[in-house]
């Protein structure tokens, strides 16, 4: 696991510029760094190094191809690259390897192979940049689930590209423009999709997809299109139309092991110390029954405990890690050990980043960073087996909406909203507002965006906020359940999930592999007739059974819990002065960027104890904590409050 950093332009001294770009990523790659420059096309490539296959100097990045023409810097792994040096040798392609590091072989397969070939042919997670010396052209491309961030944009007439945007601010005149479209997006999600950032002009890299650089298009400061070499809506769609058969349930339990062992055992390729994330949910649980089903050794598990029943699954994962024997780790965290993380919340997560479970995310990777340089999640099941529970209550209320006439619908939507507006108090309000947001939908996602919404018309509480386009907005194939699924997984997976980890493991130097996003897992799981997703009121149908292979129905079988804190009670006890102060009337309309009164009355609401807004308070206290942090950052350049 590493960190990359590039800037191709009329910059000078972007060596200088860029070693402060590697000091601020350092712990995505603490091993090393590297810098490569073509002085004469004026690009310059960095990369910081967390070593975990080939620990030589044979594996330091940037690297140059056997051929001379190809230069590479690559955060990620590649799991399959043994495979793909067979190919190449097979197919007289290989050059005399120098070691056996997977970014050597990529780097082959993109001299032998061309790019979009070479993307697929792999199985793995990664973002990747790579200059052609002889076209004098820049590629960045991204692995097909969104597990690696990736980052570019044009910044004072440089394209600039990084793992992270703390990289880039070293970059004179970068981030002097705060989008307003992303900060209304937050308010919604709680985090800001894809291909937005929080900066006007910076970009996410859409999964699966790769774009190419020419000189032209830095001249003209041009933003090129990207090109998907894979796409998971159109895998979803493919399988929809092609469902597999199966002689019987077992067979299809088989089949579902069969390919999950074979991510699971191609994740577990490392030259350095691995383990695994143990909830005691079904997604980790599965994950770490076929880790030791292929493993001579204990594997290393690792799980955190609260002390507050309601939130704590340690035990769950204590009886599990016993019957399967695992050597496991738990540590239980007190109040203080979680509210101790939430100011560092703002500079881990690079920009406003609003899901709460980030708080025990980060103690539980700083915990399996003390024994394991590499750990494997369970992350993804309910994306792709239909594990998560509000699918069903969706499904459920949509049936309902469903019976009435639209004309009908959108009436009672309309008066159901209006009455919120009426005398008086209680938590009736929210479900019955909610409720007439969903009976103005007519379409899957529209109606899964609603239910799904933090604030449910962000435009009313960030000044000057328009929402771009959305993916909730397209039509969707299939039922509405299907719908959810896929919207998900292009979604809330990469935007909010696998950055919540990716940043919380990088900050403390330990890499996260998530075997279920294995692009093979994943087209698996879309051929799967319904019935083996989801029976009566069970997700994840199939997968439990493979689990129950392994471990007892009786320790996994329970109500899923998440990976939740006590928030709620958090702003109104412990935090309470913490917020207020960055929710103070004065301050908020002096920064421009929110209408201060609706955020204030939920903050009265909140703290009265009448409602619980914990959940879009959070994102709105968020953004607040990283503008402190993104302020002092900027210190000698333009201040952007209005």
């Amino acid at each position: 696991m590493c960190g990359i950093v590039g800037i191709w332009g009329a910059l000078p001294d972007k060596a200088q510029v860029l070693a402060d770009s590697c000091r601020r990523i350092q712990h995505r790659g603490p091993d090393s760094h590297g810098l490569w420059e073509d002085l004469n096309a004026g690009i310059t490539l960095a990369h910081v190094r967390l070593a975990i296959l080939d620990l030589s100097e044979a594996g330091h990045q940037p690297m140059v191809s056997a051929c001379g023409r190809y230069v590479l810097v690559l955060n990620g792994e590649v799991y399959n690259h043994l495979e793909m040096r067979a190919q190449l040798e097979q197919a007289g392609h290989a050059p005399q390897w120098r070691g056996h590091s997977d970014t050597e072989t990529v780097l082959a397969g993109f001299s032998a192979w061309g790019v979009e070939k070479t993307l697929q042919e792999t199985v793995g997670m990664f973002a990747i940049a790579l200059w052609d010396r002889e076209r004098r052209s820049l590629t960045l491309a991204r692995d097909r689930m969104g597990e690696k961030p990736l980052y570019y944009g044009f910044t004072g007439g440089n394209f600039v590209f990084a793992s992270e945007l703390k990289a880039l601010m070293p970059i004179p005149g970068f981030g002097r423009e705060l989008n307003r479209g992303a900060i209304a997006s937050l308010m919604r999600h709680n985090y800001i999709p894809s291909p937005q950032s929080i900066y006007e002009g910076i970009y996410k890299l859409t999964p699966g997809s790769w774009l190419e650089v020419s000189e032209a298009d830095v001249q003209g400061a041009r933003v090129p299109q990207h090109v998907a070499y894979w796409s998971a809506m159109q895998m979803a769609d493919a399988g929809l139309q092609t469902r597999s058969h199966f002689a019987s349930d077992a067979h299809a339990a088989d089949e579902l092991e069969a390919v999950l062992s074979r991510a699971v055992g191609g994740q577990m390729l490392s030259d350095v110390s691995l383990g695994a994330f143990l909830s005691g949910g079904i997604d980790s649980s599965t994950i770490v029954a076929l880790m030791q089903a292929q493993s001579s050794q204990p594997v290393r598990t690792f799980a955190i405990g609260f002390h507050e029943k309601k939130y704590n699954e340690a035990e769950h994962a204590k009886a599990v890690a016993k019957h399967l024997g695992t050597d496991h780790t738990e540590l239980y965290v007190t109040a203080d050990d979680a509210l101790a993380v939430v100011p560092t919340l703002a500079d881990m997560y690079d920009e406003p980043f609003a899901d709460s479970s980030q708080i025990p995310t980060s103690l539980v990777t700083r915990m399996a960073r003390q024994h394991v340089t590499v750990a494997l999640s369970g992350d993804g099941g309910d994306e792709l087996f239909g594990g998560y529970s509000r699918y069903f209550r969706v499904r459920d209320w949509w049936a309902k909406c469903e019976r009435y006439p639209r004309p009908v619908r959108h009436l009672m939507g309309a008066m159901l909203s209006a009455s919120t507006s009426l005398p008086g108090r209680g938590a009736w309000r929210g479900k019955v507002g909610k409720l007439g947001e969903l009976l103005r939908t007519d379409r899957h996602g529209d109606f899964y965006r609603q239910f799904v919404s933090y604030w449910a018309d962000p435009a009313r509480v960030v000044k000057g906020g328009v929402e771009p386009p959305s993916l909730f907005e397209q039509r969707l194939e299939g039922s509405v359940f299907d719908a959810m699924m896929k919207l998900d997984t292009v979604t809330y997976l990469p935007d909010d999930i696998l950055v919540k980890v990716d940043r919380a493991a990088m900050a403390v130097s330990l890499e996260t592999r998530v075997p279920i996003l294995d692009h093979r897992v994943y087209e698996f799981a879309w051929r799967l007739p319904f019935e083996y997703k989801v029976r009566g009121n069970t997700g994840k149908w199939l997968l439990r059974q493979v689990l129950y292979r392994h471990v007892p129905q009786a320790l996994v079988d329970r109500p899923k819990r998440g990976f939740a804190v006590p928030l709620a009670a958090w702003l109104r006890g412990p935090l309470r002065d913490w917020a207020e102060s960055l929710l103070q009337p004065e301050r908020l309309r002096q920064e421009g960027w929110f209408e201060p009164e609706p955020i204030l009355q939920k903050w009265r609401e909140h703290v009265s104890g009448h409602r619980d807004w914990s959940s879009r308070l959070w994102g709105v206290l968020m953004m607040q904590a990283w503008l402190d942090r993104y302020h002092a950052g900027m210190v000698g350049q333009k201040d952007t409050r209005r």
